[in-house]
């Protein structure tokens, strides 16, 4: 269900361009979300809603990096994704970590308006190769103090 969460919300954005919705990338993207439940060295983290997965978050590659954040169409907007960011920064903070990063497209601008709700501003725009989509994408870096100076 992880997988088919991501891939609904991901499919759902209207962040993307239309070159990006290739059958091929659309494909690749697809298997991507199906194997990453398995194949994550991170961790993993849902939101359930009667008996079943409706979003959830992963950490991958270092413990202060928030890799995945993803609610399914039919529940965003009402606080899932910020639930679920909440939990991940505690979880950090708890840690003792400093700060909590993480990153999207930039034209995600729901994405991007829920977590500078949350607390990150955008650090860094530009240009990134996504290897799950096998593109370049244009992306912006957030990043949140979780500990005041």
């Amino acid at each position: 269900m992880v997988g088919v969460v991501g891939f609904a919300a991901w499919a759902a954005s209207n962040a993307f361009e239309a070159s990006y919705r290739d059958p091929a990338v659309i494909d690749g993207v697809k298997q991507e979300f199906a194997i990453f439940p398995v194949e994550t060295t991170g961790e993993i983290f849902v939101a359930e809603f009667d008996g079943g997965i409706v979003g959830w978050g992963a950490r991958e590659n270092t413990r202060n990096y928030i890799s995945d954040l993803w609610v399914h169409p039919d529940h965003q907007g009402k606080g899932i994704g910020k639930a679920l960011l909440h939990h991940l920064c505690e979880l950090m903070k708890g840690e003792g970590l400093e700060t909590a990063r993480l990153d999207t497209h930039a034209k995600n601008s729901g994405a991007i308006r829920l977590y500078e709700r949350c607390g990150f501003k955008i650090i860094w725009h530009g240009i990134e190769f996504a290897k799950s989509m096998g593109v370049p994408l244009e992306k912006v870096h957030l990043q949140k103090q979780l500990v005041e100076d």
